[in-house]
């Protein structure tokens, strides 16, 4: 007789073997007998840089111009502006709302701006303006000037020097006397 007829024979003996056999399986999974390792990076940290503007003239005006006279020569002023933030962005300029005292005749039309990018600060040494390598990013009529003029993109920490001049045109008949124009101009990044 052969095993397997002698476990068919008696059922009882066949199911403890298959039993004792289950229960020794078990043991040997569930025993641990895996080898197993481990390896972290903590702290892992994220944070968001900044992109902020630093100008030297914040809160006030680049230029004025009073008893302006047609073909008298341009009035000019400067401002400094900077990435004060942590990454690189686009800047461009930008004006607001132009506000001429004579709707008829608006002194804006007549107004001739020009805008130039002197260069880039050299650590704390200003770039020259008017010395030839100026970059114009805009000139024409106050009245005609665009939306978001381009300056370029800014690595954080630089910062360009800008002139800003203002001329009335020589074609300014008498309808311009006494007039004014009011405009605000902004620096964005983004």
């Amino acid at each position: 007789m052969s095993r397997l007829q002698a476990l068919a024979a008696q059922p009882r003996l066949a199911l403890g073997a298959l039993l004792t056999l289950l229960l020794a399986a078990a043991a040997v999974v569930g025993s641990g007998a895996d080898f197993t390792a481990t390896s972290a990076n903590p702290a892992n940290t994220f944070s968001s840089g900044t992109l902020t503007i630093g100008n030297s003239k914040a809160g006030t005006a680049v230029l004025s111009a009073t008893n302006m006279r047609p073909g008298d020569p341009a009035t000019t002023g400067d401002v400094d502006i900077e990435n004060t933030g942590s990454l690189s962005g686009a800047f461009t300029l930008s004006h607001g709302t132009i506000g001429d005292s004579d709707a008829t005749n608006p002194l804006s039309a007549k107004l001739d701006l020009v805008v130039k990018d002197c260069g880039s600060f050299s650590g704390s040494t200003a770039p020259p303006c008017g010395d030839g390598d100026d970059v114009t990013i805009y000139s024409g009529t106050l009245a005609a000037m665009g939306q978001d003029l381009g300056l370029g993109n800014y690595a954080a920490a630089a910062k360009h020097r800008y002139r800003f001049s203002v001329q009335l045109n020589g074609s300014a008949g008498n309808q311009y006397q006494g007039d004014s124009s009011t405009v605000q101009f902004d620096f964005n990044a983004g």
